[in-house]
């Protein structure tokens, strides 16, 4: 593998590549390309050719590549060889749905602990697991070997739920809160806000029809809306 910095988007990505493998795997398929994944699935092949640079070369010339080969390959990179166990904080309804997700079981995620401080919902059983009281966070993180902290509660606790986290030693934090989140350079944290991705989208309807929501439009929309004004203030307008 190369030296410099992965970024986010190519591990992203390396994601779907998988993803895409085992579709194929499952398929019966022996060997593909860049070409034949980038066509069967909608992708880049220039861009899946230079991910997997960053890690080796994986294709052989004349067939392309091996699907179980790769599919290997990319399970390790991603750290996918191995079991992560998570823990969720916040019983809601986004934790408890999170909790009893069956898909983290297709990429070697395994929830094993619930966390919550209302005493009501301490003790319930979601699932297969018990809600734990947050106060024993530290105890069940070292008993149950967490990996990975999931962060589903209202924004005005998930600071303080991240710096639990942190002092217990955990390295990755998967945050649902709305809000945006300190940490420190040991801790990777990822945020998924679901309001900013609808207001993205939002953004899209707003645009009139042929626009596509470009940047030139916008910014041509407002250059006429000045010069409409610039001609008011001058008495030229009506």
């Amino acid at each position: 593998m190369k030296v410099e910095k992965i970024s986010e988007l190519t591990t992203n990505r390396l994601s779907v590549y998988l993803r895409c493998l085992n579709e194929l795997a499952a398929a019966g398929v022996k060997t593909t390309s860049s070409d034949g994944l980038a066509k069967r699935f909608h992708l880049n092949s220039a861009q899946i050719r230079k991910d997997l640079a960053y890690f080796g070369e994986f294709g052989v010339r004349g067939v392309g590549y091996y699907v179980e080969d790769l599919r290997d390959h990319l399970t390790k990179i991603l750290g996918l060889d191995k079991e992560r166990r998570v823990g969720i904080v916040g019983a809601g309804r986004l934790g408890t749905a999170l909790a009893e997700y069956q898909g983290f079981t297709q990429s070697n995620f395994s929830v094993v602990a619930l966390f919550d401080a209302d005493k009501t919902k301490i003790g319930q059983a979601v699932g297969e697991l018990e809600i734990c009281d947050i106060k024993k966070f530290e105890e069940v993180v070292e008993r149950e070997n967490i990996d990975l902290i999931v962060i589903a509660v209202p924004a005005q606790f998930a600071q303080s739920v991240l710096e639990q986290a942190t002092r217990a030693g955990i390295k990755a934090v998967l945050n649902f809160a709305p809000t945006p989140l300190k940490t420190d350079e040991k801790t990777k944290l990822k945020t998924v806000d679901l309001t900013i991705s609808l207001e993205s989208l939002s953004y899209f309807l707003a645009q009139p029809a042929g626009a596509n929501g470009s940047a030139k439009n916008v910014k041509q929309a407002a250059a006429n809306l000045r010069n409409k004004n610039q001609k008011v203030l001058q008495g030229q307008g009506k």
